[in-house]
Formats: structure tokens, C-alpha cells, sequence
């Protein structure tokens, strides 16, 4: 399960990620003035203590912690920092987009927190001072405010809670002007003129751009609170795509599918750190690069080389569980000043070139669509106006493989001769609908037989993938496909496609509604059956007293602790799936393996039938 605190629009966005997952969730909001519907979260209002979130943690079996709550909210950062500590759990940063401060803009002063800030106006004396920073942040100017009262405004929210508080605070109604969250915008345009206002630095989604910009419009003085720093442990991203990679990093099995990059992301990647190396710039272990959707997110690079004129990086290619050939290809891009202006694309090796019209793209050209063009031209010439150069700029994109690649692909048919095209509209190659899942299911075990495996080796997941790896270190990695829940739709894909061979591997949760008749094992679908389990532990010969406990599990997982690996139970266990198995999957042979959660083999079974 994932606890996600929020309250602020980058908890929506959370919220919106973790609900395409179909798992459960926790939302929690320090008050209940957000409005947001869940379908499979659960809404804790109120604060949370530490002693409250590890007691949360460990009943609801949390394995991640998503922080989407407001930059300032120091105290439950505080807390949440704490107790990733203890609980020794990975936290991702849901933060905002800031824009880069404007250190040479003079009307713009940044403080490092509340004392410089109001050290700053107390230093400036009697001035027209407009707050932004919100109803809680009063008590930290009430020197300044309580000197000058009637040279103080402030900004709060359009409720009578606020106007409370800030009467309990000490702030005269007449001090108080009101917004409303959604009409941020025109609401600064109807704001008294001051000498000097004072905001946080709360990012794009706090509407800073819009601060500054009315800031100069009235001649006025920006005072900006420098955002807290955060854990730098913590995992950082910006939006709901580098959310999702994210979770898909640190809790692998919370999603069935896991998402990956497009090519064209791939290939901007590689562009960014060879033409970051050709302007004698350090590339670190990845680059960060910005979606077409604006959200930046951060690639690996695997190599880079620099050879006379010319800097090219490696990028490896990562598809997630899309059924795409070229995962785990290198995507290589090669950049060098030319005198001719302007940034000018050319097909490498293994990239191919466009024959026939009809694609929107240049016939005679490289096969490089236009938003993969726009990403790499972006991202260039953000790094020539840092460095500026005569001429233009060459960008070669490579893919080794791809001539081989491409014949596995529509490229033929398409008039795209050569190679693969580089390609992607939104950066990401994101998982599929049910409908579209299983369809994956088939196209993956296709390019798996096209590519000459002769065997399929199923898991659910992350974790039974390594243990099932560590079992075929020969299979090529397209053989390894995910079933997620879908075990007997799966099964039946392979009798369809013939394979003649099929091992699978199972965790205990799915093993125990599998081996009672259900080939959809999601929880939505089916439940753990007790009654069910302690026929199988009747049928095992296991103890009375063992049999009685039973009733007492709360997860599968349980009864690798309860009975010993080594009894006959697991092996029962099998016995019924592989029977629920043969149904789907009547002929070839199957072998099946139930692993543990520390990714041992407890038990395994061959059926071979003509």
C-alpha cells in the first residue's frame, strides 16, 4: 500500500497516478476543505503525529510514502522524514515546478525564511506591505505588523475560518482582503499597489510566476521565502509521469504495468548529454529532460565518447511492460557544430529513412517524428543560450540494431526503409487498459517466439521476475513475460501462439486463489478463501493445531511462516494449480514454480501433455 499526504494540487495529482493502479491507497490532508473523490483510497483527515504514521504504516502493510504536500508544510516533513527513518521505507517528492530565480533582477529579494524576511522589512521601516504568504505565516511578521498595522495587508482565503483566525491572530478585518483558489489569477489584478510584497516561493501551481509579474507591473518589491530544503534521499520529481516512474522504481509490485520511455525520449536524452559534452559541460550519471508536457524527468546515460568534432552519448532503451522490440536497445546520438545555421537532424545507423509520403515527415529525411524533433531542438538550444556558438547544430541519431529491429516492425509496410523510427508523442510509454494488457501479453509472446525462444517464462512481478531470471539465465529477456492477474487469459495466449513450452512462476497471495478455480487473481475479482486453504491443509496431512491457526491469517504471505517450507502443503498447493492451468493450456508443457517473498523456490512441478 502507498500513503500519500496531500491537500494541495500535486496531491490530486497523486491521488490520480495511485488510481489507475486499482490497489488500495491512503490520502491524507491535514483539514477537510479539499474536495477529491476516491475510488480505491482511503481519506484520513487530521494531523499525524509520528507515532501515528508508523502506527498507520504498520497496520496498512505501507511499503512507500508519496510527500505531495505544501513545500512549506516544514512540521510534516519533518515528521515524514522521521519516520522513513525508522520504518526504513523510500519517499518520493511530489514537488512543483519553480522557475529559476532571478538573481539579477534587483526588485526581487530572496530570503533564506520567515527571520531574514522580516529582519528585511523591519530594516526597510514604514512601507506599504502586501502578504501573500498566507493565513498561518501571520505570527511570523507580527513585529513588523503590529508596529505598522495600517500599512498591512493580507491575503486570505474567502472563508470564515480564515477570517477567525486572523481576528485571533490580532488583524483587524479592514486589514484583510479575500481569494478565491480557483480565480488566483484575477484576483492579484484587483489588489492595492504596495512598496513591497511579500510571497513564498510556491512554485507554478502557487501561481509565482503571476506574483512576480504583478510585482513588476506596480513597480513593487518581490520578498521571496526561499522554499525549505527536503531530505536529499528523498526521490524528486515533477508531475505524474516522473510519479509514476518513480513508484514503478521503488515499489514495483504496486502496478501491474510498469511504464517506460519512447524512443524519441531516449534520443533527446542522449542529445542533452553529448551536446552538453561538446559545450565542455560535466554529464553525471543521468540528465534531466523536459516532456512535451513540460514535466522534466531524469534518464540514465550509459556511455559517452567524444571523437574530434563530434560528441555522441548512449542511451538504453527502457519500454516498461510495452511489447516493443526495441527495448534494451541502445539509442545513440551524436552531435557537432556545423557553420550552416539552424539544428539540422540526420538518420544514423539503424535509423531509417522516409520513402514515401503520408507520414508528415520530409520524404528523403530521417525517420525522427516531430515531437521527438522538438524535444532534442529544445533542449539544445536551452544549452546554446547558456553557450552561445556561430552556426548550427548536427544531431545523428543511431540505433545499432535497428535495421534488424525494423523488420519486426510496420516500418516495411510504411515506406521506412533502413531502421526504426524515433518516435513518441508524450515522452512515456504508458501501460495498457485490461483489454489492451492482455493484448500486450500476446505481442510480447510473439516477438518473444520471433526472436527464436522456444520456451515463455510467466511471472506476476517484479520480485518473481529476478527469482524466475535467476532460473533461465539463458532465456532472452523478451521471453520474460508479465501476467499480472491475468494467469488464464495468459495460459490460453500461449496454447493459441503454440508454444510448446511455458514455465511460470507464483508468489503464494496468487497461488492460493489460483489453486481454487480463479484464473483472474485480482483483488477485486477474488478474495483469499480460508476454508478453502485448510482443505488443502487437511489434504496435506498437516497438524490439527496447524489447521486451527489458519483461521487467524489476515495474508497469504502468512503461511510461509505458519507451515514449514519443507511440508508436503506446497506441493498440494501446486497440484491445484497446475490442474486450474491445464484448462487454459491443455498441451506443451508446463512447468510451475512457487516462490517465496525472499524470492526462493519453495516448490515446483512439471506437466507435460501431447
Amino acid at each position: 500500500m502507498i500513503l500519500i499526504f496531500g491537500g494541495t494540487t500535486e496531491g490530486r495529482i497523486a491521488v490520480q497516478v495511485a488510481e489507475e493502479a486499482e490497489k488500495p491507497f491512503i490520502y491524507s490532508t491535514f483539514g477537510p476543505e479539499q474536495k477529491i473523490e476516491l475510488v480505491n483510497g482511503r481519506r484520513h483527515i487530521g494531523p499525524m503525529e509520528p507515532e501515528n504514521m508508523i502506527d498507520c504504516i504498520r497496520k496498512n502493510n505501507v511499503q512507500l510514502i508519496i510527500d505531495a504536500a505544501h513545500p512549506f508544510a516544514k512540521n510534516l516533513h519533518k515528521n515524514i522524514e522521521e519516520v522513513a527513518i525508522t520504518t526504513q521505507l523510500n519517499v518520493i517528492r511530489l514537488e512543483r515546478n519553480y522557475a529559476e530565480k532571478e538573481q539579477n533582477n534587483p526588485n526581487i529579494i530572496y530570503t533564506t525564511g520567515y527571520p531574514e524576511a522580516l529582519a528585511y522589512l523591519l530594516k526597510e521601516g514604514e512601507k506599504q506591505v502586501l502578504f501573500l504568504t498566507g493565513l498561518h505565516t501571520i505570527p511570523h511578521f507580527k513585529e513588523y505588523w503590529e508596529k505598522y498595522p495600517k500599512r498591512c495587508t493580507f491575503r486570505v482565503l474567502d472563508r470564515d475560518s480564515s477570517r477567525n483566525e486572523a481576528c485571533e491572530y490580532g488583524i483587524k478585518p479592514d486589514r484583510l482582503i479575500f481569494f478565491n483558489n480557483e480565480t488566483q489569477d484575477e484576483d492579484l489584478n484587483r489588489l492595492p499597489v504596495p512598496d513591497i510584497i511579500v510571497s513564498k516561493e510556491s512554485g507554478s501551481s502557487g501561481y509565482f510566476e503571476n506574483k512576480i509579474k504583478f510585482a513588476d507591473a506596480a513597480g513593487a518589491k518581490l520578498l521571496v521565502v526561499s522554499r525549505p530544503t527536503l531530505p536529499k534521499e528523498w526521490t524528486e520529481v515533477f508531475g505524474p509521469y516522473g510519479l509514476r516512474l518513480a513508484i514503478d522504481r521503488l515499489y514495483p509490485d504496486f502496478f501491474d504495468l510498469h511504464c517506460g520511455y519512447t524512443t524519441g525520449s531516449c534520443a533527446t536524452a542522449a542529445t542533452k548529454a553529448a551536446m552538453m559534452t561538446l559545450c565542455g559541460l560535466t554529464v553525471n550519471e543521468k540528465v534531466s529532460i523536459k516532456l512535451p508536457n513540460g514535466e522534466p524527468i531524469e534518464i540514465p546515460v550509459k556511455e559517452i565518447r567524444k571523437e574530434g568534432d563530434r560528441c555522441s552519448a548512449t542511451v538504453i532503451k527502457v519500454s516498461g511492460d510495452d511489447p516493443d522490440v526495441t527495448n534494451g536497445e541502445e539509442i545513440i546520438s551524436s552531435v557537432r557544430f556545423i557553420q550552416e545555421e539552424g539544428i539540422h537532424f540526420k538518420a544514423g545507423k539503424g535509423v531509417g529513412t522516409v520513402t514515401l509520403p503520408g507520414l508528415g515527415l520530409p520524404v528523403g529525411g530521417p525517420a525522427i517524428n516531430k515531437v521527438p524533433k522538438e524535444m532534442m531542438t529544445a533542449e539544445v538550444m536551452g544549452l546554446l543560450k547558456e553557450h552561445p556558438h556561430t552556426g548550427g547544430v548536427e544531431i545523428t541519431v543511431s540505433v545499432p540494431s535497428g535495421e534488424e529491429l525494423a523488420n519486426k516492425t510496420f516500418n516495411p509496410r510504411l515506406g521506412v526503409v533502413g531502421g526504426i523510427s524515433i518516435i513518441g508523442t508524450s515522452g512515456i510509454v504508458k501501460p495498457f487498459s485490461h483489454e489492451a494488457f492482455v493484448s500486450s501479453i500476446k505481442k510480447e509472446m510473439q516477438v518473444a517466439l520471433a526472436l527464436g525462444e522456444k520456451q515463455i517464462i510467466l511471472n506476476s512481478g517484479a520480485r518473481s521476475e529476478k527469482t524466475m531470471k535467476e532460473l533461465f539465465p539463458q532465456a532472452l529477456t523478451n521471453a520474460f513475460v508479465h501476467y499480472g492477474n491475468y494467469i488464464g487469459e495468459t495460459l490460453a495466449l500461449a496454447s493459441e501462439l503454440d508454444v510448446k513450452e511455458v514455465s511460470m512462476g507464483l508468489m503464494i497471495g496468487k497461488a492460493v486463489k489460483l489453486a481454487e478455480g480463479h484464473a483472474d487473481t485480482h483483488s477485486r475479482k477474488v478474495q483469499m478463501n480460508l476454508e478453502f486453504i485448510k482443505q488443502l491443509a487437511h489434504e496435506s496431512l498437516c497438524l490439527s493445531e496447524t489447521i486451527e491457526r489458519i483461521d487467524k491469517l489476515v495474508m497469504a504471505r502468512e503461511l510461509l511462516e505458519l507451515i514449514p517450507l519443507s511440508d508436503p502443503f506446497y506441493n498440494t498447493l501446486l497440484s491445484h494449480c497446475m490442474d486450474v492451468c491445464r484448462q487454459f493450456y491443455p498441451h506443451g508443457t508446463l512447468n510451475l514454480y512457487l516462490i517465496h517473498d525472499k524470492g526462493q523456490v519453495i516448490a515446483r512441478q512439471t506437466n507435460s501433455q501431447t
